[in-house]
């Protein structure tokens, strides 16, 4: 998530019991162990023995869709062999001995020939930027070609656009108004906006841009776009671009991302009602997820023109009702955002589709569960703002292996993830969880069911958000990315911050929560249970015991844990979004890495990180200054690692990542994707 984050607000009203309330009731239960083990273990360590989480047992792994593979290792034999590094606070990327660090498709490259060069004064048009990388890099997916590890396709999401820097003269506004009023620059902020499907290959020991190839894409805040499942073709998303609620313009604020088993691409968007305003009465749904009722982000609604077709791209963005009916204004037009989007990167011309069975919120990532034949699929995706939920869904079609090389993906995307059940998860203080369906049928904490209040499961997930309020979910700090070890099928997901926190508990016990934390869950018995501890506590090495309850030293301290990832080694990567003064005066954001599979005790239960194995957790990258560290993609054969840096302050100043601006010297700052390498060809990490 971006620094420049529009919603500092907390929509959530609920009064639902909080995690830290849950956590405090939950570590109550073992205070008289404090004693003899001490806070930091007791806290971090003990009651995550779970089945299949590193132990024999496989139970507990139906339906949830996180079963065990009977045919691999229940834990990872990967070794990390590097040393961790020191923090940095450089106009540069730092890496381990032994690594190089490349600059590759950074904002602006051509993605073919309607395209001119990058021009580094800014006066790239519209036209350019549609047909080139967008801003401001984020989630990011590796798609080979022919099967290969040195040629395929990389899907960016471009999460949000700087004004001032994308125009040589900041936006050009009316000296009275204040308003907007270049038609120009607000297609060129629009098309910096959304995804980009690139072609990438290697030769020699160095990535380069196939230029102008057919799969090359953009797509962006105005592209068409197709709307599936339960909400398509309801009045909830009539307007006057599509009076049938067929279709949507353009996907937003396009942060964390997943991709299937059937080879599409996954982009999330979240941070979208900031790009609406209601300036009338707004419905219940824009109120709880935080619609404006009086200004949009950057103001492209100020070109708004409802009798002229021309100004249509801008009208949209102001919801307001000005018509009889909403196939005649855009009162909806909000509606076709909040989704998880898929896009095909292997076509030429299908149309990206909005998959709204998987519910409308604040989407932060988006993976699926470990995959059985003859099981559901299950994805598992994150609402990124504070005291917000974690959700999953299970489909109704089960696993055929024969999907996984589809002809048609489209086809496949619809059996999957346009019919199923959407979840939202409750805490228990005894380590155990619920899942709660978000259906009709489905008690409220009030008596009742959610039909009671909704009138079909299309209205329940137009306010997603709002229908976990009435079933008693709890409210998380920032639910982020998502992700799923592939030798256990534990689930992680990062809980970025919460400044919001006023009570303190024994799990964490820091008020104003500025550090984060890494929760992690294994799937029950059947899909309505499963069981959760605390994998790791973000924080600074000179905090006290109370604080630095993962006992993190200089070499691997961190705070804000956002982009989360898994390869298939059974590595996993934890990147930050810092923004706390403790952390950020040592080092700037970075990547970490651990092995949690191979973190087990004598008796074979997967353990926490501690102060007595902290070690296992190692800085591997550093990003330069004012950056965000975001956005993973690895090659099949393990030998190149994409990250992406998001909003540089000074950077890049060449090619080569690593190497510094030179003092007193000032670069156009440029998000870039940046490919790490080892110097002797062998696989990062290990």
């Amino acid at each position: 998530m971006s620094k420049a984050t529009f919603d500092p607000t907390c929509y959530n009203k609920s009064g639902n019991e909080t995690f830290q309330q849950v956590l405090d009731k939950h570590l109550s239960r073992r205070t008289a162990l404090k004693s003899t083990l001490g806070l930091g273990a007791l806290t971090a360590l003990s009651t995550f023995g779970l089945a299949g989480c590193g132990s024999d047992s496989d139970s507990g792994k139906s339906n949830g869709g996180s079963g065990t593979n009977p045919e691999a290792p229940n834990r990872s034999t990967a070794v990390l062999n590097f040393d961790s590094i020191p923090g940095s606070l450089l106009d540069a990327v730092a890496v381990p001995a032994g690594y190089s660090a490349q600059v590759l498709v950074p904002w602006g490259t051509p993605l073919n020939n309607k395209a001119s060069a990058w021009d580094n004064t800014g006066n790239n048009s519209a036209e350019d930027q549609a047909n080139a990388m967008g801003m401001n890099h984020d989630g990011m997916h590796f798609f080979p070609l022919n099967d290969a590890a040195d040629d395929g396709l990389l899907c960016i999401n471009h999460e949000y656009i700087e004004p001032d820097a994308l125009h040589p003269n900041g936006p050009t506004t009316d000296f009275g108004t204040n308003l907007r009023t270049s038609a120009e620059e607000i297609r060129k902020e629009i098309n910096a906006h959304g995804v980009s499907v690139v072609r990438v290959k290697l030769t020699g020991n160095q990535w380069a841009i196939v230029d102008n190839d057919p799969l090359n894409r953009r797509f962006t805040a105005a592209t068409v776009m197709d709307m599936a499942g339960p909400l398509a073709y309801t009045s909830y998303l009539e307007t006057r671009f599509s009076p049938d609620g067929s279709q949507t313009r353009g996907t937003l604020n396009n942060c964390g991302n997943g991709y299937t088993p059937w080879g599409t691409y996954l982009t999330c968007e979240e941070n979208w009602p900031g790009y609406f305003v209601n300036t009338g009465t707004k419905t219940e749904e824009q109120n709880r997820i935080g619609v404006s009722g009086s200004a949009t982000r950057y103001g492209w609604d100020d070109l708004a023109g409802d009798a002229d077709e021309r100004l249509d791209e801008f009208t949209r963005f102001n919801v307001t009702p000005t018509a009889a009916s909403a196939a005649a204004d855009y009162r909806n037009e909000a509606n076709g955002f909040g989704y998880i989007v898929e896009i095909d990167p292997y076509s030429q011309n299908a149309r990206a589709v909005k998959r709204t069975a998987l519910g409308r919120f604040r989407h932060e990532g988006c993976a699926f569960g470990k995959l059985e034949e003859g099981k559901p699929i299950v994805f598992y995706s994150g609402h990124d703002s504070k005291f917000e939920y974690i959700y999953k869904f299970v489909s109704d079609a089960v696993w055929d292996p024969a999907d996984a090389n589809p002809s048609n993906r489209r086809a496949v995307g619809d059996k999957y993830m346009d019919h199923g059940t959407l979840y939202v998860a409750k805490f228990s203080e005894d380590g155990a969880g619920s899942w709660l369906p978000l259906t009709m049928n489905s008690p409220t904490t009030g008596g009742g069911v959610l039909g009671d209040t909704f009138d079909s499961l299309a209205a329940i997930l137009l306010n997603t958000a709002g229908a976990a309020d009435l079933v008693g979910a709890t409210p998380m700090d920032r639910p982020e990315w998502t992700t799923v070890d592939p030798f256990t099928g534990t689930v992680y997901l990062t809980l970025t911050n919460n400044s919001s926190r006023t009570e303190a508990n024994v799990a964490n016990p820091r008020l104003n929560n500025y550090f984060g934390h890494i929760i992690r869950w294994d799937e029950g018995s059947d899909a309505t249970s499963f069981s959760w501890d605390i994998f790791l506590f973000g924080s600074p090495a000179s905090a006290d015991a109370d604080t630095n309850l993962s006992g993190l030293t200089e070499l691997n301290m961190f705070a804000s844990p956002d982009g989360l990832a898994f390869d298939e080694r059974g590595i996993l990567w934890v990147q930050t979004d810092n923004g706390a003064a403790d952390v950020t005066s040592y080092t700037n954001d970075q990547m970490l890495a651990i092995v949690p599979s191979a973190m087990v005790d004598s008796q074979g239960q997967q353990q926490a990180v501690t102060g007595a194995n902290q070690s296992q957790l190692k800085r591997f990258f550093v990003g330069p200054n004012g950056c965000e560290v975001t956005g993973f993609a690895i090659s099949p054969d393990y030998k190149s690692v994409f990250i992406n840096i998001q909003h540089p302050d000074n950077w890049p100043y060449s090619d080569n990542a690593t190497t510094e601006t030179p003092s007193g010297q000032t670069v156009r700052p440029r998000a870039a994707t940046v490919v790490i390498r080892r110097n002797d060809g062998g696989e990062i990490g290990i």
